[in-house]
């Protein structure tokens, strides 16, 4: 087909067919994106500035996650792995247990928007939550209420950790650890400030880590509808405050945590 025959052909292309071209899963070569470029339509031209903004996006996603990646990458180049990384979700509520998730990520895996599990949206941590499930090595630690009360937060995560590296199919050679260090192993390791922002097998461990949590208080606040889990995750709200203050304490409230302690 000639260039002048092509540009007409493209040219004549419905709106709506333009769209699905550009969301296709074979990208558009420089040439289709020149001729679309140059198609004067007010609709054409909006879908491609949308179309340029989403290549940006997923190009600076792409450099983000290499950004994250930096720790494995130095890891995996003195010899070390499989890589675990660690985190925690529950640590401040005043009820419910503390988790934590230890994950091994695949060699060469891309998880586009992989992020600290706080600062995705509900919809991205099940995503996420899915696709790490199917697809790494993963293990889950639980540490209940009343073990907590026993034996302190700070030592509470620190077994929640350990719990959940016991789970891993395989056993890591190094963990990388988002702001903890853990006693009496014999894997190497490296503790991280922020390391669910720094590192991705940390992040996915933050998601494996809050989605998994973030389930369990749902199912009690189906017990105890009265303070609200579903919504507070646990966390002393004011809502949760003032329903503890009315009921009293639930079973799976936090004894030795100040709030808790107090009222009774």
């Amino acid at each position: 087909m000639k260039e002048t025959e092509y540009f007409d052909f493209m040219t004549q292309l419905t709106i709506t067919q333009v769209k699905e071209k550009l969301n296709a899963d074979e990208p558009l070569s420089p040439h289709e994106l020149s001729m679309f470029k140059e198609d004067k339509r007010k609709g054409v031209q909006q879908l491609i500035r949308r179309y340029e903004k989403e290549k940006q996006l997923k190009y600076e996603r792409k450099q983000r996650y290499e950004e994250m990646m930096k720790f494995e990458k130095e890891l995996y180049q003195n010899g070390f792995s499989p890589i675990a990384g660690i985190d925690e979700a529950g640590r401040g509520p005043i009820a419910g247990p503390v988790v934590a998730g230890a994950v091994i990520m695949p060699h060469e895996y891309y998880l586009e928007g992989l992020n600290d599990s706080k600062k995705l949206t509900f919809k991205k941590r099940e995503e996420y939550f899915e696709r790490i499930k199917r697809d790494a090595d993963w293990g889950v630690g639980i540490v209940t209420n009343e073990e907590i009360d026993q034996i302190n937060i700070f030592q509470a995560t620190k077994l929640a950790m350990k719990r959940a590296v016991e789970q891993l199919s395989n056993q890591p050679e190094h963990l990388l650890i988002d702001a903890m260090e853990l006693d009496n192993l014999s894997y190497a390791q490296t503790s991280l400030v922020k390391g669910d922002e720094r590192s991705v097998s940390i992040a996915a461990a933050s998601v494996m880590a809050k989605v998994t949590r973030d389930r369990m208080m749902a199912e009690l606040a189906t017990e105890y509808p009265m303070y609200h889990f579903h919504n507070n995750q646990g966390y002393g709200t004011k809502e949760h405050l003032s329903a503890l203050a009315r009921y009293g304490a639930s079973p799976v409230h936090r004894r030795s945590f100040a709030p808790v302690k107090d009222l009774l």
